[in-house]
């Protein structure tokens, strides 16, 4: 039994790629993860324009909005494929579009929406720092037509199919500057033309068999034109394509609900046991049901945040708030996807696990929990700061 949808927006951008989705089965899902990366859905998705879906037309994309890419990512989650393995696309080529020079933006946005190029990798996040960004120890300091790159960074997902890495280093000391958000640059590393024997990757192996990777630059040089904006100002950058990656996990999210509670529902309806169908008892229907109510509430704070984000309208409180809904709904209707399951819940065959695994990190990244509540705490209710 196939549960009917609750009429949609954009239904021209979700009928196509959930056709695209559908081409990607359980088992080829499962084989992926197994092989580490699913490199036949991300060229499909390529090919097909929707990575691009954020790029200008004058450079080769759709020149979409917010919006509807969050519908393409939610989709994408919804036929129960991972948007984690190619999302950061569109994030962080918000960094290119939005500081980058007219020479850099020509140069690289044609072959990133036509596929010739991928720029999936963002190097950020440091071992000893963690969401205390402006404290990051990389460094960039430069020398002549270079810039030398020293340093470590963690969690820097998808290097190993990606032709280019987003990078942020400091290149003014913390000591030297008036404020600690200043100081901090962004670099565009075309990762064909460096030394490769002056960066180490090791890959992580981690829970939800995501590809991800701690990095060591040892004296790396890239020329000094792979600067984006201006010196000293990437911290703001960054922050700005910050609200972009949160409405956009938000919609991720949403895609998961829907998916947990039409696989529960479905299942709820089919599996009979005592003599009935389980979903007739109160206890294994009513958890499905106020996870699908929780999901479609999240949905609305998704749309209300990606229509500020598309209007140029101040959003941060809102796209925090659409990630925190989106994320905890997510994983309460896992939780009750898994537990009407039962045993089978656990089995890989069934696909459960592994999307139990995948929305479980939301929780946790782009950015946790608490530090949303953090945010909303002091920046919307005027309470003092908390950390």
């Amino acid at each position: 039994m196939t549960l009917p949808r609750p009429t949609l927006p954009f239904p021209e951008l979700r009928e196509p790629v959930r056709d695209l989705c559908a081409r990607f089965d359980t088992q080829y899902w499962l084989d992926a993860e197994r092989a580490g990366y699913p490199e036949a859905f991300v060229d499909a998705l390529t090919q097909a324009g929707w990575l691009a879906a954020l790029i200008p037309e004058e450079y080769g994309g759709a020149g979409l909005g917010l919006t509807e890419a969050s519908v393409i990512l939610e989709e994408i989650n919804r036929s129960g494929a991972n948007s984690g393995a190619c999302h950061a696309q569109m994030y962080i080529m918000g960094t290119l579009l939005r500081h980058g020079s007219d020479e850099q933006k020509t140069h690289f946005l044609p072959r990133i929406a036509s596929g010739e190029l991928r720029l999936q990798s963002f190097g950020v996040t440091e071992p000893t720092t963690g969401s205390d960004t402006t404290r990051l120890k990389t460094t960039a300091v430069r020398r002549g037509a270079t810039y030398v790159i020293n340093g470590q960074k963690v969690w820097t997902s998808r290097l190993q199919h990606s032709d280019l890495l987003l990078l942020l280093a400091r290149t003014t000391p913390l000591a030297d500057v008036r404020k600690k958000t200043e100081g901090l640059s962004t670099f565009l590393v075309d990762l064909s033309t460096i030394d490769r024997s002056r960066m180490t990757v090791r890959p992580i192996q981690n829970m939800v068999g995501h590809e991800t990777n701690e990095v060591f630059f040892d004296d790396l040089e890239i020329p000094a034109s792979s600067l984006v904006g201006q010196e000293g100002q990437g911290f703001r950058y960054v922050l700005d394509g910050m609200n972009a990656e949160r409405i956009l996990i938000a919609a991720e999210c949403v895609g998961d609900g829907y998916w947990f509670t039409e696989r529960s529902s479905r299942y709820a309806g089919e599996r009979v046991v005592f003599g009935r169908p389980i979903g007739q008892n109160q206890g294994v229907q009513f958890p499905i049901a106020r996870a699908y109510v929780n999901v479609r509430a999240a949905d609305l704070m998704r749309y209300e945040a990606a229509a500020l984000f598309d209007a140029g309208q101040p959003c941060g409180a809102e796209a925090n708030m659409a990630k925190l809904l989106a994320a905890d709904a997510s994983w309460e209707a896992a939780n009750a996807c898994l537990q009407t399951h039962g045993g089978f819940g656990f089995a890989a065959e069934y696909d459960v696990e592994r999307k139990f695994r995948e929305t479980r990190l939301y929780q946790v990244a782009p950015i946790s929990t608490n530090l949303i509540l953090s945010f909303v705490g002091e920046k919307v209710l005027g309470m003092p700061r908390s950390y």
